[in-house]
């Protein structure tokens, strides 16, 4: 008679936010015991809701209860951080809970963007990204088994972001350097479902998960090609040059000046695709290669059945 496997007990910090609610949905539709630490005052009471019809476990808690953080630990197997930028430093507290509780198969903290180890960015993105470079040498340091993941863009945010779908009537896109740069696109969905299989998979441990998939990298030209094709329309694209983006980062206050630096690595510095993959490092359609995943021509056609609401530029 076969042993059923048992499904790892995920617990996710941040999981009523953008990225991490598709982790949660995703972990639970994978089979998990899923689990989800929310503030007590958290007034995001509708994905709550929403997650616990599902199936989610809701725990109520503060980072900094570090004894009952320890005890929930204990009762878990997998820690997927996804809080958000301001909240990147208290991952130190999860990181100190962890190396208590003693049991932790795989952590994988708060990155899901671009692969911060290997891009030289500017000024005000170079800062974001420090604070998450200082977590992942923590982890490290306490010899916590982990996975660190670079998601690249999330597709859907930045698609709506670029785009603007949700104004009918404006035929202006911004382009930002020439255009012709590749970016990774990633839909959040399979973003989702890549984490949750990488979190609780062998050859992932204490590598670096790249989601780089072929159908998913495209330039900002032939992403508004496509979607002339797709809606008829046809856009004017205005220009805005390397030079000026570069004096927007050093001349907006901060936060302000993250977006655009942001947007200059991605679209004129390229730092999502100009790099080959080291031998730690593990690209995640590549290492699931029987799981469809949304091409970003796909991705146009969901904003064509269902245009979205305005986007709103914080990045993470």
């Amino acid at each position: 008679m076969a042993v059923q496997k048992e499904e790892s007990k995920i617990l996710v910090f941040g999981g009523t936010g953008y990225i991490g609610s598709y982790m949660v949905k995703a972990s639970i539709k994978l089979g998990h015991p899923t689990y989800v630490f929310s503030r007590p005052n958290s007034n995001k009471t509708e994905m709550l809701n929403q997650l616990q019809s599902m199936g989610a476990i809701v725990v109520k808690g503060a980072i900094d209860e570090h004894d009952k953080l320890v005890l929930l630990l204990r009762e878990v197997d997998v820690v997927i951080s996804a809080l958000a930028y301001p909240q990147v430093l208290d991952q130190l507290k999860i990181i100190e809970a962890i190396k208590v509780a003693g049991n932790i198969k795989r952590f994988l903290p708060s990155d899901f963007g671009v692969e911060e180890d290997r891009v030289s960015v500017l000024p005000p993105f170079e800062a974001f990204l420090e604070k998450k470079r200082k977590i992942r040498r923590a982890v490290e340091a306490a010899n916590i088994p982990y996975t660190f993941v670079s998601a690249n863009c999330c597709g859907a945010y930045f698609v709506n972001f670029l785009l603007r779908p949700y104004e009918q009537t404006k035929e202006i896109i911004t382009v930002y350097g020439s255009g012709e740069t590749k970016a990774v696109l990633v839909y959040e969905e399979d973003i989702g479902v890549f984490t949750i299989k990488a979190a609780t998979d062998l050859r992932a441990c204490n590598r670096v998960v790249i989601y780089r998939p072929a159908a998913n990298l495209i330039s900002q030209l032939e992403l508004i090609s496509l979607w002339e094709k797709k809606t008829g329309r046809s856009f004017n694209k205005v220009h805005l040059p390397e030079e000026e983006m570069v004096t927007l980062s050093e001349t907006l206050p901060d936060p302000q000046n993250i977006p655009i630096s942001i947007l200059h690595s991605v679209f004129v510095k390229g730092v999502t695709s100009n790099f080959e993959l080291g031998e730690n490092d593990v690209e995640a359609s590549a290492l699931y290669p029987d799981l469809k995943v949304t091409s970003v021509d796909e991705l146009l056609d969901i904003f064509l059945c269902n245009p979205p609401k305005p986007a709103i530029a914080t990045f993470g």
